[in-house]
């Protein structure tokens, strides 16, 4: 747990990042924007509970039921076990599961959380406030279901969830399949992320890289307000090191301080044709992106709803790329 305690003791690691370096700043949205951004809206982050790589020695020894006990058709109730600090905005809730369940989450979904109380989150018009997470534990971890949840001034979910104490209980329902990864499908995959937008690409990363048998080569493009705001740094930094026949990251932020030998600005056609493979590949390249609406945009294109990717537009489009070519979570 020694990457964990490291993780929880950096400070400030998830500061306000409202704006990125993909795209000028966009008004805040309603409800649609949270899709936007998908499963990565709140994710992953630095529990690098994960441990990071290798299953959990628990995990190896129990023997798991073959069913979840999360329920994609209806909202469950569950326990929270406890809250671990991680920054002055931003705690892990983890969430208590029989011993031998583990969430068994297939990779890049995520859930959908409401209060337990029908009258405990509601919107000013009455509606129940129902909002996305990316649980951050391991599929097979036993007993256990973890949320990284970072509190907004103006977020009512997270507010409430934030207002949470051991022994309360929060409904959950899932899971939310996202983008059907397959290994070795392709011989390059692209990543385009921004802010908390890395928790996908972060998922596939260390399922994918980890494999002995993996072929795949991944190149990531993550955009941050400023080098304090890049999530997860560490850790990919630790992959790129691992796996340099397989995994490349550039980070780009927008304001750029003393030291940074990186990219400033925004995410540019030029940036992208150095580092993504190029659409000449035809099916043997995806690029994913994943990140604040107005980088989405920018860069291929809004979705449409949950379930529909939506035309592709932006940079993306105008590099070449069709829509077979390209996933937004």
């Amino acid at each position: 747990m020694s990457i964990l305690r490291t993780s929880f003791a950096r400070s400030g690691l998830l500061a306000s990042a409202r704006r990125y370096s993909s795209a000028p700043t966009q008004a805040k949205g309603s409800n649609l924007g949270f899709y936007l951004i998908g499963a990565g809206a709140a994710g992953l982050g630095a529990y690098a509970y994960l441990n990071s790589l290798n299953p959990t020695p628990t995990a190896q020894t129990v023997k798991l039921k073959e069913t979840s006990p999360l329920d994609p058709t209806k909202f469950v109730d569950f326990e929270l076990k406890r809250v671990d600090p991680y920054s002055h905005n931003t705690a892990v809730f983890t969430f208590k599961l029989n011993d031998d369940e583990a969430s068994l989450l297939p990779l890049t979904s995520f859930v959908v959380v409401k209060s337990s109380d029908p009258e405990g989150l509601k919107d000013a018009k009455g509606n129940p406030v129902i909002r996305p997470y990316t649980p951050i534990s391991r599929s097979d971890t036993p007993g256990e279901l973890a949320l990284l949840v970072k509190k907004y001034e103006n977020g009512l979910a997270s507010k409430y969830i934030h207002g949470l104490k051991p022994g309360d209980k929060l409904a959950i329902k899932g899971p939310i399949p996202k983008f059907p990864y397959k290994d070795n499908e392709f011989e390059e995959v692209g990543m385009i992320a921004g802010g908390t937008g890395i928790t996908p690409m972060y998922q596939i990363l260390i399922h994918a890289l980890t494999k002995p048998d993996n072929k795949t080569k991944f190149k990531l493009i993550f955009a941050n307000t400023s080098e304090k705001d890049i999530l997860l740094k560490e850790e990919l930094d630790a992959l790129k090191k691992k796996y340099p026949q397989t995994f490349d990251v550039v980070y780009i932020v927008g304001s750029a301080g003393p030291g940074w030998n990186g990219p400033v600005g925004y995410i540019t056609p030029e940036l992208i044709k150095q580092n993504i493979a190029p659409p000449s590949l035809g099916n043997k390249v995806k690029v994913l992106v994943c990140g604040p609406p107005g980088q989405v945009k920018a860069i291929s294109g809004q979705k449409l709803n949950p379930t529909d990717q939506g035309p592709l537009a932006g940079t993306l489009r105008d590099l070449g790329f069709d829509e077979t070519q390209v996933f937004k979570f």
